[in-house]
């Protein structure tokens, strides 16, 4: 499981080991910062948890070449622009927070060439596999962040300058203790709302009943969103969202997944 989403590394690729680095090397120069706002000075609620993992060769080879070029550490020390960050193509562009090992997001993105993916996490092995797909399939409309989302919102969006967010599988935080830490909570979106254009569509989607029904009563009680299903619920699976292969193992085991579409007032 990722800072936001969960993810499954593939046991059997060959990995980088950070024995190999000199002391004080940093792990991949010029690619990711491992704290780029210093967030372990800032005391609050997280709604994510760091979690080690090993990086294949692979992801590591992209993460060094193609981090300069398609990403950015959240550092909170900059309004970003986002129609110079995407080529000034003048493109839609739509948050992804939490995208695990970004075969979903690459998908999404070559079939909407015409929108950009700004996707957010700190895993490390799924942010060089996502810089790797889209460098594979030529894509020009993703861009990777790394850090956290949340000072990402803060600090470095300005007013309207989203078209849509999606936050696909977050972690659940399934004991009742941790529920605090759900990322979709009212503060959150109050958070969200100003950074998101009129019209704007905000995409969840989770495999976690309690969380899915706790997701459906904060949307629909923010005075900011209206639900595009007409008569209130869960909407149904959009075509543009990908049946991920964590979705399919889930489904699999019987659990239900929920999906909510609602739209920026």
């Amino acid at each position: 499981m990722s800072e936001f989403s969960r993810v499954r590394p593939d046991d059997a690729a060959p990995h980088v080991s950070p024995f190999h680095r000199a002391k004080g090397e940093p792990r991949f120069p010029g690619g990711p910062a491992p704290d780029p706002a210093g967030s372990h000075h800032e005391r609050r609620i997280r709604s994510f948890q760091p979690r080690r993992s090993r990086v294949t060769t692979g992801q590591a080879e992209a993460l060094e070449r193609l981090w300069p070029k398609w990403g950015l550490d959240i550092d909170g020390r900059r309004v970003l622009d986002l129609d110079e960050l995407f080529g000034g193509r003048g493109l839609p562009v739509v948050l992804e927070i939490g995208f695990g090992m970004g075969e979903a997001t690459a998908q999404m993105a070559a079939e909407d060439p015409g929108t950009g993916i700004l996707a957010v996490d700190v895993h490390t092995p799924g942010q060089g596999n996502l810089l790797g797909l889209a460098e594979r399939a030529g894509l020009s409309n993703v861009r990777v962040a790394n850090g956290d989302a949340i000072i990402l919102l803060r600090e470095m969006l300005p007013p309207a300058s989203l078209a849509g967010l999606r936050v696909y599988f977050p972690d659940p935080w399934p004991k009742k203790r941790h529920h605090k830490r759900r990322l979709i909570q009212p503060e959150f979106l109050d958070l969200v709302a100003p950074r998101l254009a009129p019209g704007a569509i905000v995409h969840c989607a989770t495999d976690w009943e309690s969380y899915a029904e706790q997701m459906l009563e904060v949307l629909t009680a923010h005075p900011d969103f209206e639900n595009t299903v007409p008569d209130g619920g869960y909407a149904p699976r959009p075509a543009f969202r990908p049946l991920t292969r964590f979705e399919g193992q889930g489904l699999d085991k019987g659990h239900v997944v929920h999906d909510l579409l609602f739209r920026r007032r």
